[in-house]
């Protein structure tokens, strides 16, 4: 689902506020999962493990916060419903707005993709600026408690093992309890929830890992404030290389080098800068020539393989919890999909806590999240498996809709339109069966002149 598919948040959708809800993760997944679900509990409390600073800095529970974050017209469509006037905060921190059919030097399959005929707004900032603005967003609200440098230690079962009713949490003060009516796990791709569930009687959720064996490291350029380029490079086979360049706040750039199945960036400044240089273009080569660097090091993050869980296969599952986020998916992060996933999730949390009753909400949920991650999950893993080496379990069909994708992208270098096409579902505006309407699929199969 996207966000022409899902159907938008309702602020007035429930009318009745009641009882307590813990979220675990202050990430941005728990923090849209708090959001929603203020409307429904009279408080909420969001509790997670790392100090939360006021400025925006990339903190220890997100090892990618240093790196490019993309928000995705689905994500930044929801968050001005969520929160009125998101946007605008995020350029008031510094933030920019580019057009994704202009701005953006798009290279794939041999050639850079013609500009689209209609402006695509993309806002562009370090995660730390939209996981700042968000949070402060949450934090406003009349109910709502962040306690940060609280440490999630386990739910709390009741005696038939049939009802989460709260957690276990350590502070500097020490353990205590909290109650809760329902509980979000948000702990991410880490999340502890499938071992506990088989530990309580329960069974996990089916695992799919899709191995890719990515890498990427990502340093701060000097960008000339007036300048707004920005450039995408993605893998593609045989090619194991890419590069994303995108403008941030404070005259910067973020410049990230990546590489799959082994070929991985070094992390000496000396080496990642000599790695630019086996891309097919060499506009991220000659951004090291012209602009200074800001960065001593290399932030590398590792990322062997794509993960889903598919809570939506269970047929039994504790009331009182739901999982949310990367606890459910955690995708490929070259895509730039994970906050936008994370965005209509919420507000499919939303449509549920407004019709399911408490032992109806979880499996209701996890239904409409995994139509979310459906096309997430099938626009990352379909493109990984381009390389003959990836490994896991390959969605039906994926050969034939990677070789018409592939078709799509070469008469792109001249037919702005298709570039419209792809972009509008890279964003996660329009679901990939788009591609396919009739007159789209006429500029790809018809003969070049």
């Amino acid at each position: 689902m996207t966000v022409a598919t899902v159907r938008p948040y309702e602020p007035g959708q429930i009318t009745e506020r009641r009882g307590h809800a813990v979220v675990v993760g202050a990430s941005m997944a728990g923090l849209l999962a708090a959001r929603v679900l203020r409307d429904r509990f009279e408080t909420v409390t969001l509790v997670e493990k790392d100090p939360l600073p006021d400025e925006a800095l990339a903190r220890p529970g997100v090892p990618q916060g240093h790196h490019i974050h993309a928000m995705q017209k689905a994500g930044q469509a929801t968050l001005d419903d969520l929160f009125p006037g998101y946007s605008e905060e995020v350029t008031d921190a510094g933030g920019l707005v580019l057009d994704f059919a202009s701005d953006f030097e798009i290279y794939q399959k041999g050639g850079v993709l013609a500009n689209g005929p209609t402006r695509i707004p993309q806002y562009n900032a370090s995660r730390p600026v939209f996981e700042q603005v968000t949070r402060r967003r949450v934090a406003e609200l009349d109910g709502v408690t962040v306690r940060d440098e609280c440490h999630f230690r386990e739910f709390l079962l009741d005696d038939r093992a049939s009802t989460v009713e709260g957690v276990t949490v350590r502070t500097t003060d020490g353990e205590r309890e909290l109650d809760a009516e329902l509980v979000v796990d948000a702990t991410g791709r880490t999340s502890r929830t499938p071992v506990w569930l088989e530990h309580n009687g329960y069974t996990a959720p089916p695992l799919d890992e899709v191995s890719i064996d990515l890498a990427y490291g990502t340093v701060l350029l000097e960008r000339p404030i007036d300048t707004r380029r920005a450039i995408l490079v993605l893998p593609d086979a045989p090619r194991t290389r890419g590069a994303a360049v995108f403008p941030i706040e404070n005259g910067r750039w973020l410049l990230t080098l990546a590489g799959v199945h082994g070929d991985h960036p070094p992390t000496d400044p000396a080496g990642f800068v000599d790695y630019a240089s086996g891309l097919p273009i060499d506009d991220v080569s000659r951004l090291f020539d012209e602009h200074a660097l800001l960065s001593e090091d290399v932030s590398r993050y590792p990322f062997p393989s794509s993960v889903r869980r598919r809570y939506e296969a269970l047929d039994r599952f504790p009331d009182g919890l739901i999982v949310v986020g990367d606890a459910i998916a955690s995708l490929n992060p070259i895509y730039g999909q994970g906050m936008s996933v994370a965005a209509l999730e919420a507000v499919q949390l939303h449509h549920a806590l407004a019709t399911a009753t408490r032992d109806e909400l979880a499996l209701r949920f996890f239904e409409r999240a995994a139509n979310v991650v459906d096309d997430a999950w099938g626009l990352a893993v379909g493109s990984d498996f381009e390389f003959s080496q990836t490994t896991g379990p390959k969605p039906f069909g994926t050969d034939l809709v990677n070789g018409y994708v592939a078709r799509l992208l070469r008469k792109a270098h001249t037919d702005g339109r298709l570039t419209d096409a792809f972009v509008r579902v890279v964003a996660m505006e329009n679901r990939p069966t788009s591609l396919f309407r009739p007159d789209i699929l006429w500029r790809v199969v018809k003969p070049s002149p």
